[in-house]
């Protein structure tokens, strides 16, 4: 009898306290949880960044601080210009359509004849067309339900990227802070990761270092370059809301769509409204930016990772459906380090008795 009451003491001792830390864990969680997104992409920014700050650093004397706010300073402005650009451009376009609907000044051009012989869409799209720059007014109040839905879609999407925005400006300054103090961070990553998975921990926390920069260069990176290259063809070409196409572009490019959804219309409207010359130097500038991830993503993903490519691409892509932009590094960095646990558990000798008299078998 002392025994079990001493049990049940001992349990119910320690019932109370696992109770309370979870309590505890859960009111932390709880108060940290607006800041988890900017703390997780301030984490990925600096891991993306730190080979760069070291040699930033070295150059700058071993002076940090000054490295990690140099690093800070470029990745708001890099943040902040185009997103000024982008919402100078969709105020300008804004302002005008609705000036021009006003005004009763906005028009739009006749499709020229060859768009009536495309194949299955041709003559319903030139009738649309035609009745469109015949009268617009009437054409937009029996377009109204699209028109609205398409209106709320931009709205809220403004809104989003918006508050994006600023949960990019804390990441920033979270990744400011971690580049700071890169030794005790990597000092104590890496002691978790021992603490996690024992004498294969540093190795893991290396991989998950190497996977976010091969999908930070690799996906984002080609996405970022394409979204640009394509946001400087639209501003040359005079193209309404280049900014919004841009941002498009580089959300479909991210998702691995691509740009071409995007530039397909949009060729469209430059071969009906311009000289034939920039239409077509504008329809090869299309094509090479829209071919770039086919060139630059066997290069720059898997780059530094001993995983096939095609592991981080499906972990980058399941992440992303099925926890948005977060999950294309979480996602990646899950699947490869699933992969290479796997291999270990295939692959790794057993060790013990068996091993043993397996070996004095095969002598005999």
């Amino acid at each position: 009898m002392p025994r079990q009451r001493e049990f049940v003491a001992n349990a119910l001792e320690a019932t109370v306290r696992i109770g309370i830390l979870l309590l505890l864990a859960a009111w932390c969680f709880s108060i940290v949880q607006p800041f988890v997104i900017p703390i997780v992409w301030g984490i990925i920014i600096a891991v993306a960044q730190y080979p760069g700050y070291l040699k930033l650093r070295v150059w700058l004397g071993g002076r940090g601080t000054t490295a990690a706010t140099l690093l800070a300073v470029l990745d708001l402005l890099v943040l902040l210009v185009p997103a000024v650009m982008l919402s100078g451009t969709l105020l300008d376009g804004a302002q005008g359509l609705a000036k021009g609907l006003q005004e009763g000044t906005l028009a739009v051009p006749p499709p020229p004849e060859s768009v009536q012989g495309w194949p299955l869409i041709g003559e319903r799209l030139s009738a649309f067309w035609v009745q469109a720059s015949q009268n617009l007014a009437g054409t937009a109040v029996k377009l109204a339900p699209q028109l609205k839905a398409a209106g709320g879609w931009l709205l809220s999407t403004a809104a989003g990227a918006g508050f994006g925005v600023l949960q990019f400006i804390i990441a920033i300054i979270i990744a400011g802070a971690l580049l700071a103090h890169s030794d005790a961070s990597v000092k104590f990553a890496r002691a978790v990761a021992v603490r996690l998975a024992g004498e294969k921990g540093e190795e893991f926390a290396k991989l998950s270092e190497a996977t976010v920069r091969s999908v930070t260069k690799g996906i984002l990176g080609v996405a970022l370059i394409q979204a640009i290259l394509a946001g400087i063809g639209f501003m040359v070409m005079g193209i309404p809301a280049a900014g919004l196409w841009a941002l498009l572009c580089l959300l479909l490019s991210t998702v691995q769509i691509g740009i071409f959804p995007i530039t397909l219309p949009i060729l469209i409207y430059v071969f009906a409204t311009a000289d034939t010359v920039p239409a077509v130097l504008f329809l090869l500038w299309s094509l090479i930016v829209g071919s770039l991830d086919n060139v630059l993503k066997p290069i720059l993903l898997g780059r530094g990772v001993e995983v096939p490519m095609a592991v981080i691409f499906m972990g980058a892509i399941g992440g992303f459906i099925t926890s948005g932009i977060i999950g294309l590094f979480v996602g990646a960095v899950i699947l490869v380090l699933g992969y290479k646990l796997l291999l270990a558990w295939v692959y790794e000798q057993p060790e013990g008795p068996v091993a043993d008299s397996g070996k004095v078998d095969a002598g005999g």
